[in-house]
């Protein structure tokens, strides 16, 4: 994309003051590469959201839901779906469903996202408690451990475990595909005769389940064989605008759907929303793999610079997301960010522009992590891709230079 006005910047470092009149009036290509969640709906979706014919969901009339709902179920294998606004209220609605006495408790990973992103909903919405077990480097956590947090007596001073979940791909450890043999050996666990006192639900926080899917080279039922439920996002790499699907039994959708209306998700004429849902499904979702190698290419590219200061684990790039780890102490992420979305005039005369002779902003996203992370999606085409390489590359040999 390609602008006269920058976005609105962070306060640079003071070296960079001078430049800001003078970046105001440059034109820039911006490549956004902060989440997935900034993919825009394709023209297609634009045009069947248009021309869906729609109903009162609330009364289960509305025929483009509907279809939306049978279709996702159908790909994973379960007996039903409810389509839901976000992937926080389908995560929570399964929370809800599964946990449905006072006193259960769930067991997630400690950089799931279930725990660390949706504002404690399974405590203060659901009134459910969450044990955590610390997620390893490629997402998975020790099922040993798991299988000494489950509780297994019925004793009144524990609570009761009643659900697990896994998020694959996983966001915080880098898009990493859970391995098959793992969920294989995750539920064989949990079913086994006098593991726990009820029985425990399997969900699957499965945002970008089908990058997953597309890594391993598999379907997605096949991922989700041995799950009660799954929470399925249409708007992230997808490019839906909005939506999320929750599948299960019939029984389950009907539970999520009577809580749903309790959490303010009853939506009336959604089909116009689910008609970019079904468009992801049958156009997007073949596309994914290509959103994978773009981002391996960038990794390939930051790998060969061979930085002291900025590096990549080519072996972890798993799908979408990339994570590159800062070693230099004196650097932090933000102030990385923070560089990345500023064009100095130096980069323009060393030709770090687009063809037509606009400035870089790379827009990426980092917290208080030693990495920063980039995530790629549908509408980052190979142009960006070679910008995106362009700018970390000057920019990392330029901290290079500054630390020798």
């Amino acid at each position: 994309m390609r602008t006269t006005v920058p976005s609105p910047l962070p306060r640079p470092l003071h070296k960079w003051d001078g430049y800001r009149l003078h970046q105001c009036r440059m034109s820039t290509a911006v490549v956004d590469l902060r989440s997935d969640t900034v993919s825009l709906p394709t023209p297609e979706m634009r045009t069947r959201m248009a021309q869906a014919v729609v109903g009162d969901d609330v009364y289960g009339e509305d025929p483009t839901v509907k279809q939306l709902e049978t279709r996702t179920a159908a790909m994973f294998g379960k007996e039903a779906g409810l389509f839901v606004p976000s992937g926080t209220m389908g995560n929570l609605l399964a929370i809800m469903v599964h946990c449905h006495r006072r006193g259960a408790e769930a067991i997630v990973g400690d950089l799931s996202h279930i725990f660390l992103y949706e504002q404690g909903g399974a405590s203060h919405l659901a009134g459910v408690q969450l044990a955590t077990i610390r997620n390893q480097p490629d997402g998975t956590f020790s099922l040993a451990e798991l299988r000494h947090k489950i509780r297994n007596y019925k004793d009144c001073h524990e609570p009761v475990t009643a659900m697990v979940a896994v998020e694959n791909t996983h966001n915080i450890c880098g898009g990493k595909v859970i391995p098959l043999a793992y969920l294989d050996e995750l539920a064989s666990l949990v079913r086994q005769p006098g593991v726990g006192t009820a029985r425990i639900a399997l969900h699957m926080d499965g945002a970008r389940i089908f990058n997953a899917a597309a890594a391993l080279g598999v379907g997605v039922e096949r991922i989700t064989r041995d799950f009660d439920s799954v929470s399925v996002c249409l708007s992230k790499g997808l490019s839906a605008p909005v939506g999320s699907v929750l599948v299960g039994s019939k029984d389950f959708i009907a539970e999520a759907h009577r809580l749903r209306k309790a959490l303010g998700g009853g939506m009336r004429q959604a089909g116009i929303l689910a008609a970019a849902g079904l468009v992801a499904l049958e156009q997007v979702v073949p596309l994914l793999g290509e959103d994978h190698e773009r981002t391996k290419r960038i990794a390939a590219a930051v790998d060969k610079l061979r930085s002291p200061n900025v590096v990549v684990d080519l072996s972890s790039v798993h799908s979408n997301i990339l994570l590159l780890e800062v070693k230099q102490p004196k650097l932090k992420t933000d102030k990385f960010t923070e560089r990345l979305a500023i064009v100095e005039p130096e980069e323009i005369a060393a030709g770090v522009t687009d063809k037509e002779g606009a400035g870089i902003v790379l827009k990426a996203s980092a917290r208080d992590w030693a990495f920063m992370r980039l995530v790629l999606y549908h509408q980052v085409n190979d142009e960006q891709v070679e910008l995106a390489i362009k700018k970390l590359t000057y920019v990392i040999r330029q901290y290079d230079a500054n630390w020798a």
